[in-house]
């Protein structure tokens, strides 16, 4: 019997696990997965992946230095060795994030950017496989630019909360962004006491907007939607290009026979002829302004940065002790 899961899929949205946990990936056959400093912590502390971080503190005090700059090795190590082990269980792509504290400098973003990517080929992986996920600031966006026309790095840009982000992205020509669903539901529901469900639900609304604007205007950059809250917020979705999903919610839609009819079509938002071009090409000033008249959206990618950086420092913290013992 079919499951809401194998309906979701038939309506041509590429389902990407959204974890860090490889244990549990392979359960559900995902294209992709995705991983962020949050998560990679989270899986960190398990049993089961001391492994990963012995491979990543061996590494750092083999770089030699001052303990931090082991520290910092054995972090880009740590991440290379779980997306090394999810592209052995996926036949796709994973997202490999860069350090949050770099979002607001474009020279630093693509300086790691370019070490991850030649981590990965350290260890045998392929750069076609891999996504390098960073936030979507100006300074994020105008890296990924660079990373993609220059050097053919492929860039997932997270954080995304608001339109402008996403129109500067496209323009950017990045290949995937990541509107962040679930996150802009929540500053509505605390902003408003209200509660939204399916259509009626800001993040839906946000990731459909995105959707059709891109379609219409003939961008090939791929909107996945992320951060979700339930799987009503998934169905609402059913059709988009991308949808990164947690286990939990996965577990949900497997364990679930009800349809999940398609409700996004790209040959169809193509069609459109009255949806207006925006642009913000070389124009710095008119896209912070954008973002700033956007309250959501530059409360939760700041809020996202400082939380993302935070995990980062405690995943640091831990692999410090180590490095120290």
């Amino acid at each position: 019997m079919s499951t809401s899961l194998d309906h979701l899929k038939a309506t041509g949205t590429v389902v990407v696990s959204d974890s860090g946990d490889f244990e549990s990936i392979d359960v559900y056959k995902p294209q992709d997965a995705t991983t962020n400093p949050s998560l990679i912590l989270a899986a960190a502390g398990k049993e089961g992946y001391q492994r990963l971080i012995d491979v990543a503190v061996k590494y750092g005090k083999e770089k030699g230095g001052d303990v931090e700059e082991q520290v910092d090795a054995a972090v880009d190590r740590l991440l290379v060795e779980f997306g090394k082990e999810i592209l052995a269980i996926i036949p796709g792509r994973v997202s490999t994030e860069v350090d949050a504290r770099l979002s607001f400098s474009k020279d630093k973003t693509i300086a790691k950017a370019k070490h991850l990517i030649a981590l990965y080929d350290s260890v045998g992986i392929s750069r076609e496989r891999v996504l390098i996920k960073i936030a979507a600031t100006w300074e994020g966006i105008q890296a990924a630019r660079e990373l993609e026309r220059d050097h053919q790095i492929h860039c997932n840009l997270t954080l995304l909360f608001g339109f402008e982000q996403a129109v500067a992205c496209a323009e950017a020509k990045v290949t995937l962004i990541s509107p962040f669903v679930g996150r802009i539901l929540d500053w509505y529901k605390k902003s408003t006491g209200k509660t939204y469900e399916g259509d009626e639900d800001p993040g839906v609304q946000s990731v459909k907007k995105i959707f059709n604007y891109y379609k219409a205007h003939n961008y090939n950059t791929i909107v996945m939607g992320a951060s979700f809250r339930n799987i009503g917020e998934i169905r609402a979705l059913a059709g988009v290009d991308f949808l990164t999903i947690s286990p939990n919610l996965l577990e949900e839609l497997k364990k679930s026979s009800e349809p999940v009819p398609q409700k996004l079509d790209s040959k169809t938002a193509a069609k459109a002829t009255d949806v207006p071009k925006v642009t913000f090409v070389d124009d710095e000033a008119e896209f912070r302004w954008s973002l700033l008249q956007d309250q959501m959206a530059f409360d939760k990618l700041h809020e996202g940065i400082k939380k993302f950086a935070e995990d980062g420092e405690a995943l640091k913290n831990l692999l410090r002790k180590k490095i120290q013992a």
